[in-house]
């Protein structure tokens, strides 16, 4: 398992992050074109993990879209361009985004600044401040960080559902045959479509 680099980024670089993943979003969209990063930041040089999550501001609202990995592969600008079109694709939601959704669309990226391979999850979780990775049976899956606060989950609700999205049984989690990887995740995301970022 790859570790990702300890990474804290300032609101500046958090912003050009968002902006950076909403670029790559309607270049891709739109043209379907690959963004370039062009002259990255210097936070943006780490090799540390992260998520492109696209919300809809429609009718009752609904993600269209959340790509991305805690594990730190590549470089964060590059990685924050291939998450925010993977986000945008039909292997997300099973639909792609089209271009007159631009307008609607939240943009919120989560940075991951720490890994943990948890041996009592229940008790190490902070809900709102961290994401969870489960990793077992051949099967894997992540939820991210802002979810449990969002629906009212508890710590055993945001576990069980993140092993359900792996395909495993509920409790699943508990047992040695499935890892559990917490990610401290920085979050930053537009408060209104092509709006003002907030650090969250």
């Amino acid at each position: 398992m790859a570790q990702a680099q300890a990474v804290t980024l300032s609101y500046q670089d958090g912003t050009r992050a968002v902006e950076l993943a909403r670029e790559s979003v309607e270049s891709y969209v739109i043209n379907g074109q690959r963004e370039q990063p062009g002259s990255m930041r210097e936070a943006f040089y780490n090799r540390t993990g992260v998520f492109v999550r696209l919300c809809s501001t429609r009718g009752r609202g609904q993600l269209r879209g959340c790509d991305g990995a805690y594990e730190g592969t590549d470089q964060l600008g590059h990685q924050i361009v291939d998450s925010a079109i993977s986000a945008a694709s039909d292997n997300s939601c099973g639909s792609e985004v089209e271009p007159p959704e631009l307008p609607n669309l939240k943009i919120s990226v989560c940075i991951v600044e720490d890994t943990h391979l948890s041996t009592d999850p229940a008790e190490e979780i902070k809900l709102g401040k961290h994401g969870v990775a489960v990793e077992g049976r051949g099967n894997q899956a992540w939820m991210y960080p802002t979810l449990p606060c969002e629906n009212n989950w508890s710590v055993f609700e945001y576990l069980d559902r993140t092993c359900r999205k792996a395909g495993l049984p509920r409790g699943a989690w508990e047992d040695d045959d499935v890892m559990v990887t917490l990610f401290d995740g920085q979050v930053f995301r537009e408060r209104e479509p092509e709006g003002s970022i907030e650090n969250i």
